[in-house]
């Protein structure tokens, strides 16, 4: 009986090391696959709330910008210091189909502050100093101003107003009005009688 019991037992043994080692292999692959997909999973994440101000910072330090007129929705937005007026119409959705793009400059760079109105088709600008924004507290912010706005200056004619432009294009915002005098055709006596009719 003994000679018989030991095959049996052995076997017995055997069915019960296999049982348990597909209980561990079984055991390990439920671990490994929490694991995996726990680390493999793709959370949706939310974009940042821009309900009030749709224009994303992209550079630079925050800076406002007010449009208004003829755009999808005007409003003040939160733009970023380097963007252009092309950002801003793009932040206000876009223009109107009865806005007149010829009116503004959409490369040129936007400033703090800054409110632009976009004109319908055949309506003139307010104001005789031209680009909505371009007269701060009585002086002609040479940021903003259009050749209009330049021209009311003492000794700047549509030619200087144009290399104003031009320069303002070329470099980027004017930091102090002393940059002026780095315009072609603006010295020291012309930037004297500039001097305290501009502002940045």
């Amino acid at each position: 009986m003994d000679d018989l019991a030991d095959p049996r037992r052995a076997r017995l043994r055997v069915r019960v090391g296999a049982v348990v080692v597909l209980v561990l292999v079984g055991l390990g692959c439920a671990v490994l696959v929490a694991t995996l997909g726990q680390h493999g999973s793709v959370a949706e994440v939310a974009p940042p709330d821009q309900t009030s101000t749709p224009g994303a910072v992209v550079s630079g330090a925050e800076i406002f910008v007010h449009i208004l007129g003829a755009v999808e929705h005007p409003g003040l937005y939160t733009l970023g210091e380097g963007d252009r007026g092309i950002d801003a119409v793009a932040a206000a959705g876009g223009f109107l189909d009865t806005a007149d793009q010829r009116q503004l400059n959409l490369a040129r760079f936007v400033v703090d502050g800054e409110q632009i109105v976009v004109p319908t088709i055949g309506e003139i600008p307010e104001g005789a100093a031209g680009t909505p924004g371009s007269v701060v507290d009585g002086k002609v912010n040479i940021n903003t101003a259009d050749e209009a706005a330049l021209d009311t200056l003492p000794r700047v004619g549509p030619a200087m107003a144009a290399r104003i432009i031009a320069w303002r294009e070329a470099n980027g915002r004017f930091t102090a009005v002393e940059d002026l005098m780095s315009v072609t055709g603006i010295g020291d006596k012309t930037f004297e009688g500039l001097r305290d009719l501009v502002t940045v």
